[in-house]
């Protein structure tokens, strides 16, 4: 009998927030009220949003984190667990709130965010200290920047230090050392973050491919450039590709940045070829855009897998004449 793979093991070293979403027809002008049509509670973060997907792709996850002393705290930490993330290193830090993030969704579902960091702040460089037995069995470690700068610079030493794959998503952007960059194994920036970090425009697939590139040369030894709906830049030293997004019908683009992170996070770590690790992402960050919100938005491993395999073999099929 064939022995099953053991699944990948992700640590996430990020942020926990509470997503606070409106949803409206259009945005207030300054000084204007206006109401909303709808809105939603639910629970964010970069760090915790990338940690949930990647679990829910069949990764093992914990999650180094920092929540306030207020009521959404404790549901914070119920939450992870509930959804398979592992919180012995989620701390609660007293006399400081939890980190909120109002989010407001147009019709056409492009969202505009505001994080406010509370608790996130609190994760420093001595958090990931205690936390390295953790860290040091792990396949990939996740970072994000919605945590101090100190913290992200010391993990990527650390994960430098002993070996450890490590993924940074540059978001929100910005400005970075690129010197305390080194080390970091793969890039995941969206065309904001690469324009900050590469200075070079990102409009069209072909000034995507350029950015993707110039990252490369300034050091990165892999990137993917995220481009929404229209899919992912893969890149190299051996070069730059484009892989097309998946064609879904989308309600809520919230979270998908982080729906593709984790769930490639989880890919690669289990031993999927990176090509394919990064088509499986596209797919599972398209399918995260059909419902509302972040991390309810994110589908099942047993609903992913039914909609890869349907892809699979559509591309299969013969075009119709």
């Amino acid at each position: 009998m064939a022995r099953k793979k053991k699944a990948s093991r992700v640590v996430v070293v990020g942020s926990a927030n509470v997503d606070l979403t409106t949803f409206t027809d259009r945005m207030p002008h300054a000084g204007e009220t206006m109401f909303g049509s709808r809105f939603d509670l639910g629970f964010g973060g970069k760090g915790a949003n990338q940690a949930v997907a990647a679990a829910l792709c069949g990764a093992r996850v914990h999650l180094v984190a920092r929540v306030g002393d207020d009521l959404f705290g404790p549901a914070t930490i119920e939450n992870l667990e509930a959804r398979g993330v592992g919180t012995r290193e989620v701390k609660t830090v007293k006399g400081v709130g939890s980190g909120v993030a109002p989010i407001f969704v147009e019709p056409s579902g492009q969202n505009r965010i505001l994080v406010v960091k509370g608790a996130n702040d609190s994760l420093t460089p001595k958090a990931v200290e205690k936390a390295a037995s953790l860290l040091k069995r792990a396949d990939v470690i996740l970072l994000q920047l919605e945590i101090p700068l100190e913290t992200v610079y010391y993990t990527i030493r650390f994960a430098r230090k002993n070996d450890l794959r490590v993924i940074l998503n540059p978001a929100p952007a910005a400005p970075l050392s690129l010197e305390q960059l080194s080390g970091v194994s793969y890039l995941i920036p969206n065309e904001i973050e690469a324009e900050a970090i590469s200075l070079k425009s990102v409009t069209t697939i072909g000034d995507a491919l350029e950015s993707a590139k110039e990252l490369v040369a300034r050091g990165f030894p892999r990137v993917v450039l995220t481009l929404g709906e229209r899919g992912a830049i893969l890149a190299g030293a051996d070069g730059a590709q484009h892989l097309p997004a998946s064609k879904v019908e989308t309600v809520d683009t919230t979270g998908a940045g982080d729906a593709f992170i984790g769930s490639f996070a989880a890919f690669l770590g289990a031993g999927v070829p990176e090509t394919e690790a990064v088509e499986r992402a596209n797919l599972y960050a398209a399918l995260s855009t059909t419902s509302v919100g972040t991390q309810k938005s994110f589908v099942s491993r047993k609903r992913f897998d039914r909609s890869w395999r349907a892809l699979r073999e559509g591309k299969k099929k013969p075009a119709a004449s």
